[in-house]
Order: structure tokens, then C-alpha cells, then sequence
């Protein structure tokens, strides 16, 4: 396997601006330290990067170098637990219960397999330098102190990770089954420090029972009923894809999976240099931003109708197009049925550039829409990585964009 680094040069600097305070709790509208009660720690807010780093990467946009790209090496349907089974769609829900524990059938690795060499070969021939995850077997058992459980896969990168300029921060995640999927990334990562790159990572969490809320059904939102969620605030936990990027501000959905203490560590670590930005969801099982709320350009988000309420957005947004995605078109195919992801997974596409976007060509209203607002799709079929757990967004890590680090707004 390819291990071989090439490093840019210090083209990516910091603006002058680091010194503003920033931080926002979003939806509310409240700007300044006010806004989180406190007034952020000072050692954020000078993040000069390496200037040899080969990670680099402030928004989701730029021109993309360099990523990293999921395997389906050793997948292991995840051992059961609540966080899993209630971010699934209600049809797949026998399917994991059942298999929980097992290795993914063969067949169902050779289709998601041929729909992800597909796609490398159009980052390749884009000119995008393709990185990947070690092989790992996850069906192997683990023991914790107070639990158990089987692994899942790397099938997503974009969930334990999160690139901001040149540092890699490894995310807390709730799910047990992903407690070691950091292993498969050591060795890319490793490679990345040498090189000059940061590399951090949340506190460890613990994922005792204390942590679920194991008396949580879904909430009928349609009939009034409070948002709930599978985890409560017993340490901080979040998923890395609950955030997206736009240079200086990121947007968040608290979610099943990341919850207030996760984004209040990131929003410290982070320092004043930078706003987050919470986006409400009105999905009655959230888990990760990037089928909800997906910035593609600078002035330009995507959003979800079903998920988003676009009166409520934070106030930044109110100088950006925001681009109301048209419904999924219907898809069929086992593959489909027993998918990990809602229907929306169609806007969790992936910019190369400005312009150049990866989506699902199952979606074609969607592929249309996009060339009616400028943008230049790249279709390639991609329902079989449903079962994996995401889509273009998801099967990806951004590891350099050529670009510099802004504020968008």
C-alpha cells in the first residue's frame, strides 16, 4: 500500500484576523463571549500552522489535493446497541438486529466494492492523490472494564476525524463498536506528524451505561413530542461529521451521536479564532450534518427541507444562497432497503472544487438542479456503500485542499 507523503509547500498561512472573538451559539443569533458564557481559552486563537504540513484543509470547497478514502476491509455489522439501532431506518432495523456481530455478507462487499473502486478512479483522474485506511479485522471481541462489543468498519472516515487547517482531531465517539477504529488510520496519521502535521485527540470517553439513555424512543415530532436523544451530557461525545467547515465558522448539529458537552469541547479547543455555529434539525433521528446541511461554495449551502428550517438559520447565513435540495428520487434494490442512511444521503456529495461535485446518480432532479446553479456534477453510482454507512461525504477525509484559511462571513 502507498505510503509515500508529498509535502506542500507553506502556501496556506493564517489571515490577519485571528484575533477577533468569534465564538456564536448559532441559532440564537447571540454573537461574542456572551454567547457561551465564557471567554474561550487565548491559546486557539494563534494556530499558525507547519508551513511544510502535508494536512491542510479549512472548508469543504477548495481545490482537493489529497484524501482519504474508506475500506470495506474487515467490515463487521456493529454489535447491537441503542445508538445504533435508533439511527437506522425502521426497514433495516431486523437486518442489524439479526446480523449484529457478523461479518457483511460477501455479495454485499463485492457491490459496495465496485461502486468504490468507481469512484476512486474519478478522484484519480481528477488528479486527487487517494489515500487509505490499514486492513482490520472487527470482527474480533473487545472488552472494556463495564462492557463489550464487536468493531464495524472504515468505511467512513469523515465520522472520527476532523481536519481544521493542518491539524487532524480525533472525535469521541459514542458508538462502542467504533471504540478502536482508529487503529486502521495510525499509520497514514503517523506519516502525517512526521511530516509536520498536528494531531489531537478529545478525551477518551468512557461509554458506560451512564452515558445512554436507555429508556429513549423516537420522538413524533409531526405531533409536538420534544426532541430526544439516545445520549445525554454524562462526558463529552461527537461525531466529526455533525460539523462542516466554512474557514472560520463551522455549523454543528447537536445529534444521537454528538451532544452539547462534544461541541463545547470542540468550541474551546478551537479558541476565539473561530465560530460554532449550531444548526437546529428537525430530523427525529439526527446523526451527522452532512445530509441535512452541506456547504458547497463559498455563498452556497445545500440544504434538506425535510431536516432544516430555513427560517431558523443562524444569521450569518442570511448573505448566502441557500439552496433547497429537491426531495430524493425513489430508489430500489436490496441495497436500498437494508441502507444505514435516510434517503437524504443524496445531498451528502463531495466538492473537489468550487464547481466540480460528486453525487449519487440515482438522483438525477438533484444532478439537474445542481447544473442549474452552476455547478459541474460528476455522477457515480453509489447506493451499495449505503449498508457501510454514508455516501460521498461520509466515504471520505479531506486531507489537503489547496487554499487558505478565511472568514466566509
Amino acid at each position: 500500500m502507498d505510503r509515500e507523503t508529498t509535502i506542500d509547500s507553506g502556501q496556506n498561512l493564517l489571515d490577519a484576523a485571528a484575533g477577533r472573538d468569534l465564538l456564536d451559539t448559532g441559532a440564537s443569533g447571540h454573537e461574542g463571549p456572551q454567547a457561551s458564557g465564557h471567554e474561550g481559552p487565548q491559546a486557539g486563537s494563534h494556530r499558525v500552522p507547519a508551513p511544510r504540513s502535508p494536512v491542510m484543509a479549512w472548508n469543504e470547497w477548495d481545490p482537493l489535493e489529497e484524501v482519504i478514502v474508506g475500506s470495506l476491509d474487515g467490515a463487521t455489522i456493529p454489535t447491537h446497541h441503542l445508538t445504533v439501532i435508533f439511527n437506522l431506518p425502521r426497514a433495516a432495523q431486523p437486518f442489524y438486529r439479526l446480523a449484529s456481530g457478523w461479518k457483511y455478507p460477501k455479495f454485499m462487499k463485492k457491490l459496495a466494492q465496485a461502486e468504490l473502486d468507481n469512484f476512486i478512479r474519478i478522484l484519480a483522474g481528477e488528479g486527487v492523490r487517494v489515500r487509505r485506511p490499514d486492513a482490520v479485522d472487527f470482527s474480533k471481541k473487545f472488552r472494556a472494564p463495564r462492557w463489550t462489543s464487536r468493531g464495524f468498519c472504515v468505511a467512513c472516515p469523515r465520522d472520527p476525524y476532523l481536519v481544521i487547517g493542518d491539524e487532524i482531531i480525533e472525535s469521541p465517539m459514542c458508538w462502542r463498536s467504533r471504540y478502536f477504529e482508529g487503529d486502521a488510520y495510525r499509520s497514514l496519521f503517523k506519516e502525517y506528524f512526521r511530516a509536520g502535521a498536528r494531531w489531537t485527540s478529545a478525551p477518551r470517553p468512557q461509554l458506560t451505561d451512564e452515558l445512554y439513555n436507555y429508556d429513549y424512543r423516537v420522538p413524533n415530532l409531526k405531533a409536538g413530542e420534544p426532541m430526544r436523544y439516545t445520549v445525554n451530557e454524562f462526558e463529552p461525545v461527537f461525531d466529526a461529521a455533525d460539523f462542516v467547515r466554512c474557514g472560520r465558522d463551522l455549523f454543528v448539529t447537536r445529534s444521537n451521536v454528538t451532544n452539547l458537552m462534544g461541541i463545547e469541547w470542540l468550541r474551546r479547543h478551537l479558541g476565539p479564532g473561530f465560530r460554532i455555529h449550531e444548526i437546529e434539525s428537525r430530523c427525529p433521528q439526527p446523526m451527522h450534518i452532512d445530509s441535512s446541511f452541506m456547504p458547497l461554495a463559498p455563498g452556497k449551502v445545500l440544504v434538506n427541507p425535510d431536516y432544516v428550517d430555513v427560517e431558523r438559520l443562524p444569521k450569518v447565513l442570511k448573505s448566502w444562497d441557500v439552496l433547497i435540495a429537491p426531495r430524493p428520487d425513489p430508489v430500489e434494490g436490496f441495497m436500498s432497503r437494508i441502507s444505514m442512511c435516510s434517503p437524504w444521503t443524496s445531498i451528502n456529495v463531495l466538492m473537489l472544487d468550487e464547481k466540480k461535485v460528486v453525487v449519487d446518480a440515482s438522483q438525477p432532479t438533484l444532478i439537474k438542479a445542481l447544473k442549474g446553479w452552476g455547478f459541474d456534477p460528476i455522477p457515480a453510482p453509489f447506493l451499495s456503500y449505503g449498508p457501510f454507512g454514508g455516501s460521498f461525504h461520509c466515504a471520505t477525509l479531506d486531507v489537503r485542499r489547496r487554499g487558505t484559511l478565511k472568514s466566509y462571513f
